[in-house]
């Protein structure tokens, strides 16, 4: 059985994040949300692997190449243009002659689920697929049940239209009819592959197979956040040996548990790392800085004094010295939807400087090379390229 594995998004909502890099391509725990895909059809014994790939697409092939390191065999499809969900699926189709299973490059995912999908598929030779429960099914593709089988499939769900909170997980079993099913479904302009599925449910059975391990979905910045922490808190505590020889800590310097830090990462007399935070490469972190909570990108530099909290750090970023972002809650407006009392310190988009003394409010979303001159309070949604000026 091969696996087709959809990494072709962009994932606008993310952005300025997902300006220079796919979604599936952001780090959790130091390592891209796709690689936790590629590990879990691995771990449940799949080892041939068609990945199709579009937005920033070299990003992907380059990092995972042929898949030797996972020990399995990548091929590589292309969507040339972001054509829906339906429409990737496509884009596979030559590569596949047999039943096979489907998975949201863009999800963190771990094997049992696979593992678990697979054999209800052997079993009934049914279409499947994975189901999780969650509180707040609205932000999701919600599916409603009647035993195991599925009898609507609601993207989004306006509050109170629904009663179920069994959403779709981004994981299936199918037979290659799938094809000519996508392929024949009306579609305006883009081919969901739900839509294809929803139709489907009334024809032939579509069984639910509940995921009984961790799922997790980055929809917005944040929830990067709360992902990496969870990563994070799945290793044991943080020893010497862990730590790549190639980072240099201060012998005053403070690495609490729970935190992630990858080669040549510097850290200088009185910094505190502090848990649920992932340093990337070449990060540098100045005396008496404070970081907690954080996802760091590559590259970046904290200068001294500097307090981030509850923050994503892009590459190439300055922080500089005394600069304070805090973290907290805060109403966040992203695409005319309005998200309330988010716990979420910020997000610095790629390249940006922030000169000595900055203010980062809480929920603040700063577009890739921004500069913030000195004493400067930040707040709000700041476009690419924007010089933040005293007065």
């Amino acid at each position: 059985m091969k696996a087709v594995i959809l990494a072709a998004g962009e994932g606008s909502r993310l952005r300025p994040l997902t300006n220079r890099r796919p979604k599936p391509m952001l780090p959790v725990g130091n390592k891209p949300l796709l690689e936790s895909v590629v590990e879990a059809v691995s771990a449940a014994g799949v080892t041939e692997i068609v990945l199709v790939v579009g937005y920033q697409r070299e990003r992907i092939q380059s990092y995972f190449g042929n898949g030797d390191h996972w020990g399995v065999d990548i091929t590589y499809a292309v969507q040339e243009k972001q054509l829906g969900t339906g429409h990737a699926l496509l884009q596979a189709e030559p590569f596949i002659d047999s039943n096979f299973i489907t998975l949201n490059g863009d999800r963190y995912i771990e094997s049992r689920i696979v593992e678990d999908l697979i054999d209800k598929h052997h079993e009934t030779e049914d279409s499947c697929i994975a189901v999780t429960r969650v509180e707040t099914p609205n932000r999701f593709g919600v599916v409603e049940l009647d035993g195991q089988i599925v009898t609507e499939l609601i993207e989004k769900p306006k509050p109170q239209t629904t009663s179920s909170k069994q959403i779709n997980a981004g994981v299936y079993a199918f037979t290659p009819d799938i094809f000519s099913a996508v392929q024949n479904t009306e579609n305006y302009g883009e081919q969901e592959l739900t839509t294809t599925l929803q139709t489907q449910s009334a024809i032939r059975p579509l069984r639910a197979v509940q995921c009984n391990c961790f799922w997790g979905d980055v929809s917005y910045p944040w929830d990067l956040l709360w992902l990496n922490n969870y990563v994070l808190d799945q290793q044991q505590a943080v020893h010497e040996s862990e730590i790549p020889q190639s980072v240099d800590i201060a012998s005053t310097a403070v690495v609490h548990d729970n935190v992630m830090i990858e080669e040549d990462v510097t850290l200088q007399p009185g910094a505190t790392v502090s848990r649920g935070t992932s340093l990337g490469e070449n990060v540098s972190v100045g005396a008496n800085a404070v970081i907690e909570d954080a996802v760091v990108f590559s590259d970046a530099t904290i200068a001294p004094g500097a307090v981030v909290r509850s923050c994503i750090v892009g590459a190439n970023v300055t922080i500089g010295a005394n600069t304070t972002i805090e973290g907290g809650n805060a109403d966040i407006v992203l695409d005319d939807e309005v998200h309330t009392d988010v716990t979420f310190g910020g997000l610095i988009g790629d390249n940006a400087h922030l000169r000595g003394n900055v203010t980062v409010e809480p929920g603040t979303i700063l577009g890739e090379n921004v500069t913030a001159d000195s004493g400067t309070v930040v707040s709000g949604l700041v476009a690419d390229n924007t010089i933040i000026q005293r007065g």
